[in-house]
């Protein structure tokens, strides 16, 4: 399948690009950086899409303030929405108009929004976004949504915390600060959060770009995994490298609202669990 991804060069977009090329898809790129080995196509979030000859849509572009997603309108709100819901809304219309047979978008749990802590999260559970982040992802899930038909299948994945090493452009990835604190012995806060390896959100996408139509009916995906503490991360860098500083107090897991996967599962989705936690640290480390 002739695959046209967006955001390839980001954190997450870089996960994407190589599981969806490593499962024998053909990849084009779209965006404003050249993506080396790849066919690329230069594009940008509210621009017309250069989408010809292409079987399929795979949308993790998202703009934002650098290393913020809740919170990442700045100070531009207005700007913020014209980019990532309009811009998002007219990519997917142009992906039916030029024939494309499915599109996939990657939003996000922020779309559960207020929730109780605490809360399983379900993929029948209604929405009830309480950042402008998450506003703007469940706008785009409906919008796409709504462009549904027959030979034109749409599914969204609601993606928690992505972990990982890049293995694209230098070993790039979310906890490098927070290890580089802990290492050099600052005193780290305590936190506990839900996290899926990169690889894990690319076999995913992947899956239901292989799905059945019909298995895509529901048009929601909800991708998660992990329940990680601070404490324990760290402690398995410390195990890694030998070194460290003070270990954070436990967080509250009980507060935690985390993500049942119950549509992946059912398609045979199996992310790596613990088990495959100490892997990637070595390769991050």
């Amino acid at each position: 399948m002739k695959v046209a991804l967006t955001g390839a060069t980001g954190l997450v977009g870089r996960f994407l690009l190589h599981g969806l090329a490593a499962r024998g898809h053909e990849v084009v790129t779209l965006g404003r950086q050249t993506v080396a080995g790849n066919e690329h196509r230069r594009w940008a979030l509210g621009e017309a899409a250069p989408l010809a000859g292409c079987d399929a849509l795979v949308h993790a572009a998202f703009l934002h303030v650098p290393g913020r997603y809740r919170g990442g309108e700045g100070s531009d709100p207005e700007g913020f929405v014209a980019a990532n819901r309009d811009g998002s809304l007219r990519l997917f219309r142009e992906a039916r108009e030029a024939g494309l047979t499915r599109a996939l978008f990657l939003s996000s749990r922020a779309v559960y929004g207020d929730y109780l802590p605490g809360t399983a999260l379900t993929e029948d559970l209604a929405p009830r976004p309480d950042t402008l982040y998450g506003e703007v992802k469940w706008a785009a899930e409906q919008g796409l949504s709504a462009l549904a038909r027959p030979g034109f299948a749409t599914a969204a994945i609601r993606a928690t915390g992505i972990y990982g090493p890049s293995g694209v452009s230098g070993p790039d990835h979310k906890w490098r600060g927070l290890f580089e604190a802990f290492l050099a012995g600052d005193t780290v806060a305590p936190r506990v959060a839900t996290e899926l390896h990169g690889e894990d959100l690319a076999a995913a996408v992947a899956l239901l770009l292989e799905a059945p139509e019909a298995a895509l009916a529901p048009r929601s995906f909800n991708a998660s995994d992990i329940t990680l503490d601070r404490r324990d991360l760290l402690e398995r860098v410390a195990r890694i490298t030998g070194r460290g500083g003070p270990l954070p107090d436990r967080a509250d897991a009980s507060r935690v609202s985390a993500m049942r996967c119950d549509r992946l599962w059912q398609l045979g989705w199996r992310p790596r669990g613990m088990e495959g936690l100490d892997a990637a640290l070595r390769e991050m480390l």
